[in-house]
């Protein structure tokens, strides 16, 4: 058979690469000239191939698929995706470990990113959540400090049960997310089988502006599949790329994997009067007490062509969001609004939206100049409208009800409510008054025997070359959520009843 016909092969300034087997060389045994312009520019090119990794979420899988809507929400959004039954709109999700680098092992005991670019006729709306409906956070003061305890000691260069623990038994508001991450769900065998939320409080608002409280949850239609510590081992030692290998084998295959896209609904009259903050990232809301609400249906069926183009460079920001879709006074939202698009202006450039995988499919129209990478047109369409206002037919804000006409387009009416402010502004101490036991016991109490006997063991394994100070600050806390808790996992580790009791005491 013959080789199929190929296109010549040229420099990136579209020069013909005449010979790319040789270096040009003075004589047969060198040295290599400086003006072999071919071989600078592919060192030059390979010295640049990597961009720096994620801070946090640094190893990841991702796929493309659609999203579609199964029933009718619009009661509580004006939100296009949501428009109408049957509307189906195009979606990048990435999941990922939270500590892990870009060589970790994909199986490892770690909560899981789980973010959705949903490309909407009115731009990106990206839901940038986790495969757990709680964090072990509520003030974003803490967020720098968790993630150095998740990373590398700065003179071991290894991993630290210790500041992990250390950190955990002195931020008590962890308890409810750690007791998801020590429990069956904390290494799933691949994202196929594994929900996804939005973990924070956001807000809808509909066509009469009328504002409600949401919550994201998406439930896998795969079922949930886990691993225990020593089935993650055999995993690990077979293979670092676990999850890539599955996620991609069953999209390749037609097994596309679906998840029913659910949502949780408060009334702002609600949210004043419930027994708990409906904002705090550390609690979830009673589903007895707020239904899930079937939305629509999620499924991924193409793989990316190009891996680092189109999953590496994505970029996903709580701040991008549509009409009828808002935010909340949640603290740590508010903090994530600003702080992931920063951190993708630093990584990937001032102009990252403009990269095909990140860029919107309906029009864009700003005024943002300049800086590395601008490659893209003057998208003013006037070469004389580049500030506003202009008169050059530049573009201008979009009209809402109650504003003098200042734009063209059609008026997003109503404007989305405002935001009521509050209080005096003060530095409150995040931990001053709440619960951060409840929850946590009541997810104990719902797992049974065996549930419970593993979540001991994958604490115990956890807290391995821990001080002891350390370890019975934790036995406090588990106390205080259910002493059956925390001697559980004393039982484990050697220690008696009488020695946990005094701990919580």
């Amino acid at each position: 058979m013959s080789d199929k016909p190929t296109k010549t092969m040229t420099t990136t300034a579209g020069n013909p690469f005449v010979d790319n087997q040789n270096s040009l060389t003075a004589g047969p045994r060198g040295p290599v000239l400086l003006q072999d312009y071919e071989l600078i520019e592919k060192l030059a090119h390979q010295n640049r191939e990597r961009i720096p990794e994620r801070v946090v979420h640094a190893k990841g899988w991702g796929a493309f698929g659609n999203f579609v809507v199964t029933d009718d929400i619009t009661r509580y959004t004006k939100a296009a995706l949501f428009s109408e039954v049957g509307k189906k709109t195009p979606v990048l999700t990435r999941f990922s470990t939270v500590a892990g680098e870009m060589g970790a092992a994909d199986a490892e005991r770690d909560v899981r990113g789980f973010a959705t670019k949903f490309y909407t006729d009115e731009g990106n709306w990206d839901l940038v959540g986790n495969n757990t409906p709680v964090f072990f956070i509520r003030d974003p003061m803490k967020f720098p400090d968790f993630i150095r305890t998740q990373k590398r000691h700065p003179r071991s260069n290894l991993r630290s049960p210790t500041a992990m623990w250390d950190f955990w038994s002195r931020s008590p508001e962890s308890l409810h997310q750690i007791t998801i991450l020590m429990s069956d769900r904390g290494i799933p065998v691949s994202p196929r089988f594994m929900n996804g939320y939005g973990s924070h409080t956001f807000s809808f608002w509909n066509a009469k502006g009328e504002r409600s409280w949401v919550k994201f949850h998406l439930k896998t239609l795969q079922g949930h599949r886990t691993m225990t510590n020593a089935e993650s081992a055999r995993a690990i030692g077979e293979s670092r790329e676990s999850f890539q290998e599955d996620l991609f084998s069953a999209i390749e295959a037609g097994a596309c994997p679906k998840w029913k896209v659910q949502v949780q609904i408060m009334s702002e009259a609600e949210a004043e009067s419930a027994s708990f903050n409906p904002f705090d990232l550390t609690k979830i809301w009673p589903h007895a007490d707020y239904p899930l609400i079937d939305a629509g249906i999620l499924e991924l069926n193409r793989n990316a062509r190009n891996y680092f183009a189109e999953i590496e460079q994505a970029a996903f920001s709580p701040s991008n969001v549509v009409p009828g879709i808002g935010f909340s006074p949640d603290k740590v939202l508010q903090a994530r609004i600003f702080a992931y698009a920063d951190a993708h202006r630093y990584r990937l450039g001032t102009h990252y939206e403009a990269l095909p995988v990140n860029a919107p499919k309906c029009p864009v129209h700003h005024y943002h100049k300049d800086g590395a990478m601008r490659f893209f047109a003057n998208d003013t369409g006037d070469p004389d409208a580049y500030y506003e206002p202009n008169s050059f037919g530049g573009p201008t804000q979009a009209k809402h009800s109650g504003q003098p006409g200042v734009g063209t387009e059609q008026p997003y009416a109503p404007q989305e409510p405002a935001l009521p402010i509050r209080g005096d502004a003060d530095r409150y101490d995040h931990r001053d008054g709440n619960d951060d036991y409840t929850q946590a016991g009541n997810l104990f109490r719902m797992f049974d025997p065996g549930q419970k006997d593993r979540l001991f063991d994958n604490i115990a394994a956890a807290m391995q070359g821990v001080p002891e100070h350390i370890v019975r600050r934790q036995f406090a806390h588990l106390a205080k959520a259910d002493p059956a808790y925390a001697e559980g996992v004393a039982e484990r580790l050697g220690f008696g009843s009488k020695e946990v009791m005094q701990a919580a005491g």
